[in-house]
Order: structure tokens, then sequence, then C-alpha cells
């Protein structure tokens, strides 16, 4: 079917021809960001809308804050791959995804510009407003792929996002500079990895720090810890779950 604008926030349309209908019924639950990982935010486009790319998004924001539609949020767009959220596994059907111009770590990863910032606020309200998507489901690429993924990375504003009404934010507590952090127990890994799981991330809660919970770890701090991102499993990164999840419970009974 012919594209048209999902929203009057579009600037234009650059349709791509990797989409399929949403195996889901019911409107998208999650919202997920990224960036383009491409220093040419036109060769990123163009290589969105290639079917040999087998990559696609429903929008891309570019660093002026141009907003390029190129998948109907009614259609299942190739943006989040082998995914997993609160048990969900297609990502792809469950959700929108965002695409953000920024070269990514392989550059440096570079602060996202203001204007840019903005629309992807604007943009993320008028989504979310639509399809009635909570907080806690804004989502990084790192939450839902954390194996494969570190997008769009601690240098990404969440903090004011949220302060913008995107998204679910509480202040972590401060990190200690003197020194590397002191890992927790055994027991109080478990109880990390049990938090982790409850506010959605696909991790096994065995106590066991092998590569694959580190990386977990790791993009849970990307996203809400930034100040120290190492996947270790300290008590700063347990405080942090834990606010965050205090939070979430005492919004859900109001």
């Amino acid at each position: 079917m012919s594209l048209k604008p999902d929203t009057p926030l579009v600037d234009r349309l650059y349709p791509s021809p990797n989409v399929e209908p949403r195996r889901i019924t019911g409107p998208p639950t999650m919202l997920i960001l990224h960036y383009t990982g491409l220093i040419d935010i036109d060769k990123a486009i163009d290589w969105l809308s290639r079917p040999e790319s087998k990559v696609s998004c429903h929008y891309v924001i570019t660093a002026e804050g141009e907003i390029v539609q190129m998948v109907a949020e009614a259609e299942r767009a190739w943006h989040a791959g082998l995914s997993s959220w609160l048990g969900e596994t297609d990502v792809n059907s469950a959700s929108i995804g965002i695409e953000i111009d920024n070269p990514g770590h392989e550059h440096g990863l570079p602060a996202f510009p203001p204007r840019q910032m903005q629309a992807v606020a604007g943009l993320s309200r008028d989504i979310i407003r639509r399809n009635a998507i909570r907080p806690e489901r804004v989502l990084a690429h790192s939450d839902v792929a954390p194996q494969r993924k570190i997008d769009p990375g601690e240098r990404f504003d969440w903090a004011w996002l949220a302060g913008e009404g995107v998204g679910h934010w509480v202040a972590p507590p401060p990190v200690v500079s003197d020194g590397p952090p002191a890992e927790i127990d055994e027991s109080g890994i478990v109880a990390l990895q049990r938090l982790l799981v409850r506010y959605g991330y696909d991790v096994r809660a065995d106590g066991m720090l092998d590569p694959a919970a580190r990386k977990v770890i790791a993009a849970f701090q990307r996203h809400f810890r930034p100040a120290r991102v190492d996947g270790v499993a300290d008590a700063g990164t347990l405080g942090a779950l834990e606010r965050l999840l205090a939070a979430l419970e005492a919004g859900r009974t109001t």
C-alpha cells in the first residue's frame, strides 16, 4: 500500500519495501529508539530502503531534527531483530522503531544535538499518546537486544527525555569514583538478576556473571546509570534498579 504520514510531524516520506503485516493484534505497546551507526544520514536512509539490507524502521530523525517516515505504524518494520522484552520475542510486531542519526560508538558517539532531541521528544510524545504506550516501555535497542546492540548509547539523554514526558527515569545513586566498584555477593547478584527480569530484561536469575549476564547489566547501566557502564554487578546498579521498580510500582497503585 502507498505510504501516508501517521502524524503531521513528518517532514517527508521515504518508503521502505522491508515491511510486512504485524503478527500480533492490537496497537504497538513499545517504542524502541536506535542510532543509525553511519556517518552519512542519506546513506543510512538509503540502506534502510534497500531490499538486500533486510532492515527498516518506522521513522528516521536527522541531526537537524527532520522527521522522515519510512514504514506505516500499522505495519511491522524490521528494526529490532533478535530481541526480547518481558517475554515478548517478536518485538518488531509489538513496537514502533525510531532510528536517530548518529554515527555511534565506532565513531566516538558524538552528542545528540538539541534540535534532534527536541524532534525525538515531540515525535515520541505523539506516538505514545496515539498508541497508549506506557513510559517504561520506551526502550533502547540495547535493552531489548543486549547481547547484540549498544545503541542509542550512554550519551543519549534519557533523563532529559523523561523530563519531556517520554520514558521512565529515576535518578540513580551517585557513582563512587574512587577506584573500581565492588561486586555484590552471590545473593545480591541473584536479587539483581531477578529484578532485571521483573523490569523486562532477558537474563537468567542464577547468580552467575557470565558474559551474557554482564551484557544485560551493561545494557541496564547504559540506559539507567550511564555514568559508569562496565557490566559490574555493584551496589549502585542494584540501587538504581530498586529505585526504578519502586517508582513503577508506586505509579501503578495510584
